[in-house]
């Protein structure tokens, strides 16, 4: 069940409401949007009579949920603005990541970090725990590589996201970083996922190799139904018949997830086609589809790249790119983003 609160409903009133549900033996989450509270039912095993709550101080409606993501789909007409750092995600706010796939030394960190600040963006990516299909390959510079990312927070005022691969990592960049990511591997690795939603930071959540819409949402309550409300989902291509792209870069989820969710969706097109010369053009596809954001990998010299060298942009392509996907927002403007702009 929802309990979607008025919206001059006080903390009073949403402490009030927790409680009834409680005091039910049930528990109670609250999920903030951008202009009204409500509070997700979990722990029951059959349906809530809404008569407990409709009368409470602040209620202004309740509905039942059918679906068995209570928390994930949580009143899509009202987007939700993940903060992460000292900025959002989502809610009318559209985030550019970049960076390299995997930390590789001090000189190429900072080298990207300073084009990626010089775009305008605000948000910077990079690896230091990398799962790898082969043991031999690199797996990323670990503690070492999160010092980094914290001094490029300092130096370039960038917000950093970055994967966890277990809970000693996710320990790692909470200490270190802004942003959780889980990645695709370990989307349904559901006891990771519950610790994700235990550790007070946001979580980027990126779609498993084959998962379907209902997989990714499930992914994501496990994290909700934790307590953490602050899950930004991420489209990184699909793996299909398909042989002229690393990946299927399904945009057709992104206006799926908009429908179901008030959660934020970002589009990865780096690891989604694993071919640089793509990427320009499917991040322009990912905006004009509505996609909040776009997470992109960028080196200095990708011929000479530890991972992934193939699917990265050089600086100067990245630059160009930010001004490309610019003009397109501005022409493509969501209804959520000239109420955000309106709004500052």
């Amino acid at each position: 069940m929802l309990i979607v609160m008025k919206p001059e409903a006080s903390a009073a009133d949403i402490e009030n409401v927790i409680r009834s549900v409680e005091a039910l033996g049930y528990s109670g989450h609250t999920l903030e949007g951008s202009e009204r509270t409500v509070i997700g039912v979990t722990g029951n095993k059959g349906s809530i009579d809404p008569a407990h709550f409709e009368n409470l101080s602040g209620v202004a409606d309740t509905v039942r949920v059918t679906q068995p993501y209570r928390l994930a789909t949580s009143d899509p007409g009202d987007k939700y603005a993940v903060p992460v750092g000292n900025s959002f995600i989502g809610g009318g706010h559209f985030a550019m990541i970049a960076g390299p796939c995997a930390l590789e030394d001090r000189e190429q960190v900072f080298r990207t970090a300073k084009t990626v600040a010089e775009s305008g963006a605000k948000f910077f990516r990079g690896g230091a725990f990398k799962p790898r299909t082969s043991p031999y390959a690199f797996q990323g510079l670990g503690i070492d590589g999160l010092k980094m990312l914290a001094d490029v927070r300092e130096e370039f005022d960038l917000n950093i996201i970055t994967e966890a691969l277990d809970e000693h990592g996710i320990d790692a960049v909470v200490e270190y970083g802004d942003c959780v990511q889980i990645g695709a591997r370990n989307m349904q690795n559901f006891s990771l996922l519950r610790y994700a939603g235990q550790c007070g930071k946001p979580v980027l959540l990126k779609r498993g190799l084959s998962a379907t819409l209902d997989e990714l949402l499930l992914a994501a309550e496990y994290i909700l139904s934790e307590g953490n409300p602050n899950v930004i989902f991420c489209e990184r291509g699909i793996r299909t018949f398909a042989s002229h792209a690393r990946n299927t870069l399904d945009l057709s989820i992104v206006p799926a997830v908009q429908r179901m969710s008030h959660l934020p969706i970002i589009v990865d097109p780096s690891h989604g086609t694993g071919k640089n010369y793509m990427v320009p053009a499917l991040s322009r596809a990912a905006v004009a589809v509505g996609a909040d954001g776009l997470i992109i990998e960028v080196h200095p010299c990708p011929e000479d790249a530890m991972c992934d060298g193939a699917q990265a942009l050089r600086p100067e392509q990245f630059l160009i790119l930010s001004t490309e996907i610019e003009r397109i927002r501005n022409t493509v403007s969501s209804p959520a983003a000239e109420s955000a702009d309106a709004s500052r």
